[in-house]
């Protein structure tokens, strides 16, 4: 049985369209004139993922965290009112905008129907479902709880995708700041100061060094400003290819730590990620070793995934999670208090918790601070620059008409 997106016309005559599972088209175009829909145009799955091969990758095909949460509460919240999975679906996979997600959930459903697991499904569509997803999905199959893991999903879903809008909102002033003074130093260099220098070769005037600098900068941006394009994009695709080498993202990973400022703040959202991940998995019922083996592919920075890697080592061996997570000096002290205190009081997922909303508000903190310190410094150097581009043409003027007098 295959799926077929359609748009056709229903009862009232208004437009519609959506999924449908039927053997061929000819079956899929009856099934829907029972439902009272009078298909324009069917198309399989397969034959969109065809042509899905001519586009550009990724575009259009991409799940926003946002998105995710929304239909994982919403699948909660049908899940919750007691209806069959099979329905619960199918009511999300026509209820959903998303082109991507409304396919995948139509596959996933019907997958479900010839015998699947719910999370052996969804693990068939790794790039829209993570291991976490799938894990804590196996979780509620296993424990019975599917309603409540799924609204712990939600909640997690939910919190990591505020806390990533807050740090690109908050960086999107001095983003904005940055690129708009950018753009003012390239007209400048490009347009304004060559204007100005054929005046100054016309007087045949000795200029100050600065001018002279000033004005061989701004011919050079001029004439190979062409060159700066490729050359950025051949140093981005080498960059790229050596930080996904085991030996470029660990370096790079150490490096982003020791950043000052910015440094700080990445440590902080790892740490609230892992202990957001952790408590969440160990809470819906999954053990301890499992837990921390998920962990340590989300948290996105290979040091701190080494230390949680030592960690299960010392687990399998008997001992503590805090001693090696505290050796690596990738954890703040705060973070290693709190596992310890869990590991003794056998409260880990809940201290796990408190210690991820306590980083999440550190972070939002550190955020507003870092904006509010980048901003000054950033209008401060632009302003800087532009004083220095003034001072060197203006010289060169006040000698002229001094020597006119």
């Amino acid at each position: 049985m295959a799926i077929y997106q359609y748009q056709g016309l229903d009862a009232r005559s208004r437009k519609t369209s959506g999924l449908i599972d039927a053997d061929s088209p000819k079956a899929a175009v009856q099934k829907l004139r029972k439902l009272s829909i009078f298909p324009t145009q069917i198309v399989a799955t397969e034959e969109r993922k065809k042509e899905a091969r001519f586009r550009i990758p990724g575009l259009g095909e991409r799940v926003s965290p946002t998105e995710m949460a929304v239909m994982t509460r919403q699948l909660s919240t049908l899940v919750a009112a007691g209806l069959p999975l099979v329905l619960c679906l199918n009511a999300l996979s026509e209820q959903v905008a998303h082109p991507r997600l409304k396919t995948v959930l139509a596959e996933v459903k019907e997958l479900v129907n010839q015998g699947s697991s719910f999370a052996d499904a969804l693990a068939q569509y790794p790039r829209v479902f993570s291991e976490f997803y799938v894990n804590m999905v196996r979780a509620g199959e296993h424990s019975g709880a599917m309603d409540i893991v799924l609204s712990r999903l939600a909640d997690f879903t939910e919190s990591q995708s505020t806390l990533r809008n807050q740090v690109l909102f908050a960086m999107l002033y001095p983003t904005v700041i940055l690129v708009i003074g950018l753009l003012v130093m390239v007209v400048m260099f490009t347009v304004v100061i060559p204007r100005i220098s054929v005046l100054f070769e016309q007087t045949k005037q000795t200029l100050p060094l600065i001018t002279r600098m000033m004005i061989i900068f701004a011919t050079l941006l001029r004439e190979f400003f062409w060159l700066l394009i490729p050359l950025f994009a051949a140093g981005y695709y080498g960059f790229r290819r050596w930080k996904k080498t085991p030996e470029g993202r660990d370096k790079w990973d150490r490096f982003v730590l020791k950043i000052p400022l910015f440094g700080d703040l990445i440590r902080k959202l790892a740490v609230a990620r892992f202990a957001k991940t952790l408590s969440t998995l160990l809470q819906s019922g999954i053990p301890l070793l499992k837990g921390l083996d998920i962990v340590e592919k989300v948290v996105n920075n290979t040091v701190i995934a080494r230390a949680i890697a030592q960690a299960k080592e010392n687990i399998t061996e008997g001992a503590s999670i805090a001693g090696p997570l505290k050796a690596s000096g990738a954890f703040p002290p705060f973070v290693i208090q709190m596992i310890a205190s869990g590991e003794q009081s056998g409260e880990l997922e809940f201290l796990l918790d408190k210690a991820a909303v306590a980083f999440e508000k550190e972070v939002e903190t550190a955020v507003n601070g870092i904006v509010r310190l980048i901003e000054p410094i950033m209008i401060l150097l632009m302003a800087g620059i532009v004083a220095l581009i003034i001072i060197s043409f203006l010289l060169p003027i006040l000698e002229l008409t001094q020597g006119v007098r």
